[in-house]
């Protein structure tokens, strides 16, 4: 019995405090996410955000809709390298750096690996983003 109410007053405590992020509207795909947009819902959903700091400034990667939770696949850092964007491509080798100009073929934010083109070759390579958005290419 004393373990019945032992589990019981823990379960009660857990759900009373439990509380998860939601928005208070339907956030597009490529939105960043604002403090008006987010709200708390008095439910506990494994996985999902509770701290509104963890979401502020983030992305949707994915259409978010009213009410429901946000769950950690849904949102990331905003992107800085759109596709078709001119950036310059730079390969860095001891103390040789080569940079040139390229057209990025996909977009993501820092530290993403996308295809570009090599605008003077016209061939496509692969690089990572830096954070001043050129491609760094291995």
């Amino acid at each position: 019995m004393r373990l019945i109410l032992t589990f019981l007053v823990a379960l009660s405590a857990q759900a009373s405090w439990a509380e998860t992020l939601v928005p208070v509207r339907t956030i597009r795909a490529k939105q960043v996410i604002t403090a008006e947009d987010l709200a708390y819902k008095p439910v506990d959903i494994a996985g999902a955000f509770s701290d509104p700091a963890d979401l502020i400034g983030q992305e949707a990667r994915v259409s978010l809709y009213a009410g429901r939770p946000i769950r950690p696949g849904d949102v990331g850092p905003p992107a800085i390298v759109e596709r078709n964007d001119l950036i310059m491509l730079k390969f860095r080798r001891g103390g040789l750096l080569i940079s040139t100009e390229g057209r990025s073929l996909g977009r993501g934010s820092e530290g993403d690996i996308i295809r570009a083109m090599n605008l003077a070759s016209r061939t496509t390579i692969t690089g990572r983003i830096s954070a001043d958005g050129s491609i760094e290419v291995r």
